[in-house]
């Protein structure tokens, strides 16, 4: 009797621990994204968040053996958001500068991306060689970019005689530009490259010249990666160690060439 008694107490004692394993829901990070810059983060019909930093986040999520929730809103608003710890990370094409460094953290730079102008096609701009006759050639012109960017933030410095107009999203401002409200629009090379595959073919182009990060890496930072509250110190090991693994398996490699044609990948950030 006293034998039977102590099976049924370990066979409860066991049935509630797979209840409550069973219960216990599965761990979900909260990702931060703009879902209005393609092919980087961009929404579909659907509602649900697509391009190369959507792959990039579930890649981490199953590496991190969590769930996966996107949270969409402005570029402009990611940092702030993060702050406040209404989500996790930001994975949404973000740079990583000296300046936002300086309120957020940032994870290993996962890909490397350069910035570039596109103006109508005809302009003799377009053949330009150097930055100094680019910027030049743009005095006085009005130039459009996204607001919260780096580029922004490199014309204001560089280029502070054309006339610089911002936007909630690059698909605002390239509906100015096919309008002609713009001379030109300056963004990172492949969302440029989407818009002339997608909208733009024939009536402009990009520009020759293409402006590296080397360029100022102050400014336009020294590759994209994924914000991180300062505090979040575990964390960040954890991103850092899971984006080097998704580096050298040919996670983002395999990605990259699907949004975009070519591999962005940082191999230099896990050596």
């Amino acid at each position: 009797m006293v034998t039977s008694l102590a099976r049924q107490v370990a066979l409860c004692a066991a049935l509630g621990l797979a209840g409550l394993a069973t219960a216990a829901p599965a761990a979900t990070l909260k990702i931060g994204t703009e879902g209005g810059y393609p092919p980087w983060s961009m929404v579909n019909a659907q509602g649900k968040v697509t391009g190369f930093d959507a792959d990039v986040g579930q890649a981490l999520c199953k590496k991190l053996d969590t769930k996966c929730r996107f949270v969409v809103q402005a570029f402009d608003s990611l940092i702030p958001a993060l702050q406040a710890d209404r989500f996790d990370l930001v994975i949404s094409g973000m740079s990583v500068t000296a300046d936002r460094a300086k309120v957020i953290a940032f994870s290993i730079p996962y890909a490397t991306e350069d910035s570039a102008f596109v103006l109508p096609a005809g302009s003799p701009l377009l053949k330009a060689t150097d930055q100094k006759t680019l910027l030049q050639g743009l005095a006085g012109k009005t130039v459009g970019v996204q607001s919260g960017t780096t580029q922004g933030a490199f014309l204001q410095k560089h280029a502070p005689d054309l006339k610089l107009k911002t936007y909630e999203t690059q698909d605002q401002m390239q509906i100015d530009l096919s309008a002609g409200r713009l001379d030109a629009t300056f963004s990172e090379v492949t969302p440029q490259s989407q818009f002339l595959k997608a909208a733009g073919q024939g009536k402009f182009a990009l520009a020759d010249y293409v402006v590296k990060s080397s360029a100022d890496p102050d400014i336009l930072g020294q590759g994209i990666g994924a914000g991180i509250n300062k505090s979040n110190t575990q964390l960040k090991a954890k991103v850092d160690k899971a984006l080097c693994e998704l580096i050298q398996d040919g996670t983002i490699k395999k990605s990259s060439q699907k949004w975009f044609g070519v591999d962005l990948s940082n191999y230099a950030a896990c050596k």
